[in-house]
């Protein structure tokens, strides 16, 4: 419970809170832009793409300030996962966004 007193306390963010604050931020606004599409699939692939994209960056905030080696591997592994994916939605979209 103390843990949680502490993240709603009235202390200024540190420098990894702001990243986590301005990474989250910048996916739901990218998300959000995604839906402007009347086709499903390019709806879906534009907005699933920032949100993978947000998933790496919070993950490099992890391996820039977290300290767990667990949660540092996982860190790691959403990386690599998530670029396979992140690449396949990018080439997808080159071919598919034109067409609307």
């Amino acid at each position: 419970m103390a843990e949680m007193q502490h993240v709603h306390s009235a202390h200024q963010p540190n420098e990894m809170q702001n990243a986590l604050m301005e990474s989250m931020s910048a996916m739901h606004r990218d998300m959000e832009k995604g839906m402007q599409y009347q086709d499903a699939d390019v709806a879906f692939a534009a907005s699933m793409l920032p949100h993978h994209e947000g998933a790496v960056k919070m993950a490099e905030i992890e391996l820039k300030y977290g300290k767990d080696p667990e949660l540092r591997q996982l860190a790691e592994n959403i990386i690599k996962a998530q670029q396979s994916e992140i690449q396949f939605m990018q080439q997808w979209l080159e071919t598919h966004q034109t067409k609307q």
